[in-house]
């Protein structure tokens, strides 16, 4: 496992691209976490704050709530009927007031979500995930937890993914007989030297996680 890093000078280094992956990683945890406590006013911000801050990866998010619309149906039908309260209209076969309510604020939340994963992925990339992992995992070598493996096992995996399998490979693993492409000898993570402002950034966002665990 090899790591290259790089400095960086100035506001780029906050303003562009260039912001640390790691730094990256912990800001999408934060927003994901921060979804479960928001209102509507929240996520409009959260969503415009992702549509501005990744133009990009509004089609990605796109697909994925079309890949999960059957599920986030399911969803919305088990909340909006199983919340007690009093029914729409005096229908008996209605859902609650109450049903509606959680079960609308929940399957926007799920959407938003799905929109802080098409970010994190826009921004990151396959390389600059394994780089936020390599920076957040870091301490735990302390505990002498093998990194680098978890890490070498991650890429094989995402790199395994990228390839359509073969026909019939699933057969030969039921035989005991599986076909593993050999993947490279060395993996090599590109990423920014650790700025000020990623410092900055992580303190930022740890305020703005509190503030909505607050109100």
């Amino acid at each position: 496992l090899v790591i290259a890093t790089w400095p960086r000078k100035g506001l780029c280094a906050f303003l562009g691209s260039e912001l640390h992956p790691s730094t990256t990683l912990i800001a999408w945890l934060a927003a994901v976490l921060s979804v479960q406590f928001l209102g509507y006013a929240g996520l409009g911000v959260l969503a415009l704050a992702i549509v501005l801050s990744a133009p990009a990866a509004v089609q990605s998010w796109l697909d994925y709530v079309r890949r999960g619309r059957w599920l986030l149906l399911m969803l919305w039908i088990i909340l909006a009927y199983n919340t007690p309260g009093e029914a729409f209209n005096d229908f008996p076969w209605a859902p609650t007031y109450e049903g509606l309510a959680e079960a609308n604020l929940h399957a926007v939340r799920l959407v938003l979500m799905l929109a802080c994963l098409a970010w994190l992925f826009n921004r990151l990339g396959r390389d600059g995930l394994l780089s936020a992992l390599w920076g957040v995992l870091l301490p735990l070598r302390y505990l002498d937890l093998d990194v680098e493996r978890l890490l070498v096992r991650l890429s094989l995996v995402l790199e395994n993914l990228q390839t359509p399998p073969e026909k019939g490979a699933w057969k030969r693993m039921l035989d005991f007989q599986p076909s593993f492409a050999q993947g490279p000898s060395q993996l090599q993570l590109r990423q920014p030297a650790w700025h000020v402002f990623d410092a900055v950034t992580i303190i930022l966002v740890s305020a703005l996680f509190t503030g909505a665990l607050v109100v």
